[in-house]
């Protein structure tokens, strides 16, 4: 039956749209939709879907999923800017906002709960407040409470007065006077504010730390990036200002973080933010992570960055090999950088960083920081062994760097292609992406499971995997009276029932180690199982507190509950999240500076499944430069197979092969890219492999005189490549112009006289083998009627040799000798003076 709404419930309108219903209401903030509303997951297909605005309400908890698998719920009160935009998010589908209709029942419940508040709401409310300190407007709420005490909020934007007290906000936005101003709860004022992005500060607008003992407070990087979301980026968009820059410095003083500096810039520069703020990828100064980095975003439109945001979780669907060929200088190795982004970014983020050479490379930089890009050039030397895998010698044993065993022993090690192939295999998807775990609030530990030189070592792996804990050996002791929550009890009880010889402290092993892993390893807690000092072999979860699990044999009877998120009995290097090797102690800490953060957290969130079976993973590019100075066959052999797109791994036609040394079974993942570069000029594209040629993509690069400017000084650059390279292809041939490159960044007529000479004609006397005749010809010297670069002499015949016996008159040529000076280097630009 429905209920009558009462005066206070009136104004109120709904949407509904097959089994979702939606309550809504105009505020002067914008459209409110209420606390319990549902929305559609899917709507019409052939309706334009407001996803982005969707997946941030997601990502923020305003919607989460709903007892109905058919729909969301609005777990809070949300504003959103328009009516319109609220019903496309409630009925997936585009609308125009004539969907609502006046209500017909009560909404489902008070806004209460709401835990988070949008920057519009919370500046509103300010507005609200400063209205009724000059009129009284809004006194209902705003009399209604007493003098601030305690907490204040600092405004977002300038005003004459910047500093406001927590409850009379919360209450004008939640039209309730009954309310807590601290932090204690989830529901109080201050903690609301906080944890809507907001700087908590004193009266004296002095930030003022949350409290470390309420885990209902986002903090670290979480809270970071709201906050300069909320102070710096909607602020600059406000101002219209076309890019915003954000010092280190800046959040940590405004936030009250005085030695945060280092995960101040983790969350600006990540990709995390990116999305939050809706920005492309950023700049930034170096040294970083430092006080002095500064981020500069260039400020999109929102639907721009919307594009930006989408494209960035959608790799390519079909996997490139493609070959960039031309002739020296014309920029394949920088192109190779702006594809690599495109590949791993998508075509509207790479669109927006085309221009911006600084943002390119730093985003470049990043993405292989991640390991996400790898750069590798090909020589005459380069073997298999060191592409695909080899056996190498190794000293010394596998467990502990300090021991050493006599002579040496053959292993196995993974070349570049299969440590990135391996890498691309950990790519998330966009249903990971969403639910990432990362490593916020946790500590990092090192862990041994066995000793991976016992020949029951795989056993026990394989049982901890599949059981879904860890275990440690030392004593065979019960540890779990709650009085060894003290390291000193358990240091007595190893003196008195232990059975390991020798002296005992508290730094020794069967005490500090039983101590980190009975009390400092902590639920929620993340352990890397190592494989010896230089492998990884499992990552997991810490999920339960110490227990006593005594086995047979008197070992390894001590276990933690562990949830494990990614194992591979061969491991994979260290060094793909650590920045050295492991040592053998069984448990330790490990720092976080000396991590890889994002390639760790792609390994730990690798194998959350995608909801579409058919997604696909993030982007990982190889690039070779100089592919043709190998000898192709020998450096990937069985790899020119499983190269092609139709047998990677997944695909139909999928491929996998027994590698020679490790005899593991290998294929290439799909989501793994190739980009090569090729030098015309030194060797013909028609001498390349067959086999590679027929599995890759080329594309030619070639002198483009369009890049460079027109007039230097009165010197046409544009005129001078272009003369010289038509002259180049009339004597030789097209594959061994000069490249644009040459001349990029000359700006002065010294910068180019230079570039001549130490680099143009040198190169050009190589091309023709020493022929100055051809050299003078492609300069314009051949007549030497007024020699502008090289001037000729004749050769006399030297005494004692007639010069009847030698046929011609022979010549010395020499490059104009540089005049101090003068500002052309002793050369004549005459020919290529701007008209």
């Amino acid at each position: 039956m429905k209920q009558t709404m009462t005066e206070d419930e009136s104004g109120w309108v709904q949407i509904q749209k097959e089994q979702a219903v939606a309550f809504g209401k105009p505020v002067p903030s914008g459209f409110v939709v209420r606390q319990g509303s549902t929305a559609m997951r899917v709507g019409s297909p052939d309706k334009k879907r407001d996803r982005p605005e969707r997946d941030r309400l997601l990502e923020q908890g305003v919607l989460v999923p709903d007892e109905n698998p058919a729909l969301f719920r609005f777990a809070v009160d949300h504003v959103f800017s328009s009516q319109s935009r609220a019903a496309g998010v409630v009925i997936d589908g585009n609308s125009n906002g004539s969907h609502w209709r006046p209500a017909t029942s009560v909404p489902p419940m008070e806004a209460d709960a709401r835990g988070i508040f949008t920057r519009a709401e919370i500046e509103a409310a300010m507005d609200a407040f400063d209205r009724h300190s000059l009129t009284g407007e809004n006194a209902e709420i705003f009399s209604q409470f007493g003098e601030p005490r305690d907490y204040w909020v600092r405004s977002s934007r300038e005003r004459p007065k910047r500093v406001y007290p927590t409850k009379p906000l919360v209450g004008f936005i939640l039209r309730k006077i009954d309310l807590n101003g601290g932090w204690g709860q989830k529901a109080d004022a201050a903690a609301r504010l906080h944890n809507s992005g907001f700087i908590i500060v004193d009266q004296d607008d002095k930030p003022v730390p949350p409290p470390e003992r309420y885990d209902h407070l986002i903090r670290d990087a979480d809270r970071i990036r709201l906050c300069a979301r909320n102070y710096f980026i909607e602020p600059g968009r406000e101002r219209n200002a076309p890019k915003v820059a954000i010092r280190a410095s800046q959040i940590a003083e405004a936030m009250g973080l005085p030695d945060a500096f280092p995960n101040i810039c983790s969350a600006l520069g990540g990709k995390k933010f990116q999305e939050l703020a809706q920005v492309p990828p950023p700049t930034h100064t170096e040294p970083n992570p430092s006080s002095s980095t500064i981020f500069t975003y260039k400020l999109a439109s929102q639907a721009e960055a919307a594009t930006v945001t989408e494209a960035k979780t959608t790799p390519t669907r079909s996997a490139t090999n493609l070959i960039l060929y031309g002739p020296p200088g014309t920029g394949k190795t920088y192109a190779t950088a702006l594809e690599a982004v495109r590949l791993c970014l998508g075509d509207a983020a790479a669109e927006l960083l085309r221009a911006e050479r600084e943002a390119l490379m730093v985003e470049y930089h990043r993405l292989s920081s991640e390991g996400r890009i790898e750069f590798v050039t090909f020589h005459q030397s380069m073997t298999y062994e060191d592409f695909v895998e080899g056996r190498q010698p190794m000293t010394g044993s596998d467990d502990s760097e300090e021991t050493s065993s006599v002579g040496f022993r053959l292993e196995t090690v993974p070349g570049i292609f299969r440590r990135i192939a391996k890498r691309a295999e950990t790519g998330l998807g966009k249903t990971a992406i969403r639910n990432r775990i990362t490593i916020d609030g946790r500590q990092i530990y090192k862990m041994s499971v066995g000793f991976s030189r016992d020949a029951g070592d795989q056993d026990l792996f394989e049982e901890v995997i599949e059981g879904g804990y860890t275990v440690l050996d030392w004593e065979d002791i019960d540890w779990s009276d709650p009085k060894y929550e003290a390291a000193g009890e358990i240091l007595k009880t190893c003196q008195s029932q232990g059975k390991i010889e020798g002296p005992v402290t508290l730094q020794s092993g069967q005490v500090s180690i039983t101590d980190t892993f009975r009390n400092r390893l902590k639920r929620g807690d993340i352990i890397v199982v190592s494989k010896g000092n230089q492998l990884v072999r499992a990552i997991g979860e810490v999920t339960g507190d110490y227990e006593y699990h005594p086995r047979p044999e008197g070992n390894y009877g001590h276990r933690r509950a562990v949830r494990w998120l990614w194992h591979d009995v061969a491991g994979v290097p260290v060094t793909e999240i650590y920045d050295g090797n492991f040592t053998m102690r069984s448990i330790y800490g490990l720092r976080k500076e000396r991590l890889n953060i994002p390639a760790l957290e792609r390994y730990m969130n690798s194998t959350i499944k995608e909801v579409d079976a058919g997604a696909e993973r993030e982007a990982f590019v190889l690039i070779i430069d100089e592919i043709n100075r190998a000898n192709i066959s020998k450096v990937f052999g069985e790899l020119i197979t499983l190269l092609e797109p139709d047998k990677r791994l997944g695909m139909p036609n999928e491929i996998r092969l027994a590698l020679p040394y490790s005899k593991l079974p290998f294929a290439v993942p799909a989501n793994l890219h190739i980009i090569a570069t090729m030098n015309t000029a030194d060797r013909s594209i028609a001498l390349l492999d067959t086999a590679l040629r027929r599995r890759f993509a080329f594309r030619e690069l070639m002198p483009d005189p369009h890049v460079l400017p027109n007039n230097v000084e009165g010197i046409n650059p544009q005129k001078l490549l272009r003369t010289i390279n038509e002259r180049i292809e009339y004597l030789f041939d097209r594959e061994h112009q000069i490249g644009h490159a040459y001349l990029t960044g000359c700006d002065t007529r010294a910068k180019i006289a230079a570039a001549m000479r130490y680099k143009v004609i040198p190169l050009l006397s190589e091309y023709f083998y020493e022929d100055w005749s051809k050299v003078a010809a492609v300069l314009g010297d051949a007549a030497q009627s007024n020699p502008r670069f090289l001037v000729r002499d004749v050769i006399s015949a030297p005494p004692g040799l007639d010069s009847d016996t030698v046929s011609g008159v022979r010549y010395r040529w020499r490059v104009r000798p540089e005049v101090q000076g003068d500002r052309d280097g002793g050369f004549d630009f005459t020919e290529f003076e701007v008209e």
